[in-house]
């Protein structure tokens, strides 16, 4: 039985956060557990170059632009039914891709993965919000969500090692198959049925636009990250853009709108919404440019760096749990800031520090970044779900979500534009080096390795000796860039519109308490 507004969340409801965590924890795996793979299914497989950046891409990227319908239709059908659905769909789809023959194949099952975790990850955040209705409670399970999708993606890199040391490449994909089969047996125990709206009826031209609008303005971003303004990035980012303004209309005109446009005009909802958004930008951003320096400049085994990542990771726990209590005792508006100033610091860290101190600075500067964002994700989730109407927690979870995958798009297209710009700028290449490989030695430091390694003697070491130099400096800028915008965010939007609208909320809700 689901609890009564006045009840506290028993034995059975925390059973369910268990089994909820199942998905949150996978879904999050499956986006980093393909990076220690990639070189043994190029092997096995032979894809192009543009196969091998779909089979990377397409799962991110279809997830992110299916989150918003998939949460609304959640609130439509039935939450538990679309999780359960969805799992089905998860499960066929890792073992589809465990065995592809094909470049094709593998991106295909890869796509239908995206598809699978976008019904998955706003149902699960939905039906915390119909588990918990005590915001003390429901603040915890928050936490606890949170510091599962973390360690998800922490995990994805160490787990996928693990089995490439003894299995074949295909075999990171079947971690997903028996953790969904536990989800379909334990979901119908624990998990209540929850459904937001009675009116079943999906507007379809909204679900287009919706998906045009977010997958074009991921590939613009991406694009623009890794080749610069080009017509493609252009002409992408005006696609994306026209298809949002067309369903921000449509929306307004519909009856049962996919989106509802009201939780926008709530300031906590806003509030939550953009400080999600710049600390999922400044964590991915981050993130991107410190695993190239890990491995491509102190020179660290896939493996050995990602054990580097645990330190941050446990800041990232610290954060996720440690949120829920901190602001029970002070102003949430003072945490959120505090936290914004945190990751401002971290990055200040990474650009002052990289060259003296190195991989110390990095992980000191990355903890920090981890305690911040997670502070930040765990508080600004609970927010949103706070805002939200619990007819709407599937919609208003999917904004969430989307807003995330967003501002970490936006994150590498900012920060890694940033980074390779001053890079660009600053390798040198010697002159006997022919044009075309000096232009690839300059597109990126990855590349720069790989021909150094093929350069004879002195020219070789030079090549090699500037590139990583030139990749410090694209960091130690792109972290500067950082420290300033998120100081910039800390001080005008956090403060400003969570004083006047987050806090109320919450002040509202431990109340109820």
């Amino acid at each position: 039985m689901q609890p009564t507004s006045q009840s506290s969340a028993g034995r059975k409801e925390w059973f369910g956060l268990a089994v909820l965590a199942l998905p949150t924890l996978l879904v999050s795996m499956d986006m980093t557990i393909l990076h220690l793979a990639t070189p043994s299914l190029s092997t096995a497989l032979q894809p192009s170059g543009p196969e091998l950046l779909w089979i990377a891409d397409i799962y991110g990227f279809l997830m992110a632009g299916a989150l918003i319908p998939m949460g609304a239709l959640g609130d439509r059908i039935g939450r538990r039914r679309l999780l359960l659905v969805g799992s089905v769909f998860f499960g066929l789809a890792s073992i589809l891709a465990a065995f592809s023959v094909s470049a094709t194949m593998l991106i295909l099952s890869r796509a239908i993965l995206g598809i699978a975790g976008a019904t998955l990850m706003p149902a699960t955040l939905a039906m915390i919000r119909s588990l918990f209705l005590l915001p003390r409670q429901r603040s915890v399970a928050i936490g606890i969500w949170t510091t599962c999708f973390t360690l998800g993606g922490v995990l994805g890199p160490l787990v996928g090692g693990l089995l490439l040391q003894h299995f074949w490449w295909g075999s990171v994909f079947l971690v997903g198959v028996p953790v969904m089969a536990l989800l379909l047996v334990l979901g119908p125990i624990f998990l209540p049925e929850v459904r937001g709206s009675d009116d079943y009826a999906v507007d379809m031209p909204s679900v287009v636009l919706s998906m045009a609008a977010v997958l074009a303005i991921a590939y613009a971003v991406k694009h623009l990250a890794e080749v610069g303004v080009t017509a493609t990035t252009s002409v992408a980012f005006l696609v994306g853009v026209v298809a949002g303004w067309a369903f921000i209309r449509r929306q307004a005109r519909l009856k049962a709108p996919l989106v509802d446009l009201g939780l926008f005009r709530n300031s906590a909802f806003r509030a939550a919404l953009g400080a999600n958004m710049m600390a999922l930008f400044a964590w991915v951003g981050a993130s991107l440019l410190v695993a190239q320096y890990l491995q491509l400049v102190i020179g660290l085994s896939p493996l050995t760096a990602g054990l580097w990542t645990i330190p941050p990771a446990i800041a990232c726990v610290a954060g996720c749990l440690g949120a829920p209590v901190v602001v029970q005792r002070v102003a949430p508006v003072a945490v959120v800031t505090f936290a914004l100033l945190l990751v401002a610091v971290g990055f200040a860290i990474l650009a002052a520090f990289t060259s003296g101190l190195g991989l110390v600075a990095i992980i000191s500067g990355m903890c920090l970044l981890g305690l911040g964002v997670a502070t930040i994700v765990t508080l600004g989730t609970d927010l949103i779900l706070t805002a939200a109407p619990p007819a709407k927690a599937g919609a208003a979870s999917a904004i969430s979500e989307t807003g995330a995958e967003l501002g970490g798009s936006f994150g590498v297209a900012v920060l890694g534009s940033v980074g390779v710009a001053v890079y660009r700028a600053a390798v040198a290449i010697p002159a006997e080096i022919d044009a075309e490989r000096a232009a690839a030695a300059r597109g990126t430091l990855g590349a720069a390795v790989e021909i150094a390694d093929t350069l004879p003697g002195s020219s070789g070491a030079a090549l090699l000796a500037s590139a990583q130099q030139a990749f410090e400096r694209g960091l130690v800028f792109a972290s500067a860039a950082g420290f300033c915008i998120l100081l910039c965010t800390a001080m005008l939007f956090a403060w400003a519109n969570l004083r006047r609208g987050a806090s109320d909320t919450i002040v509202h809700s431990k109340g109820e308490a």
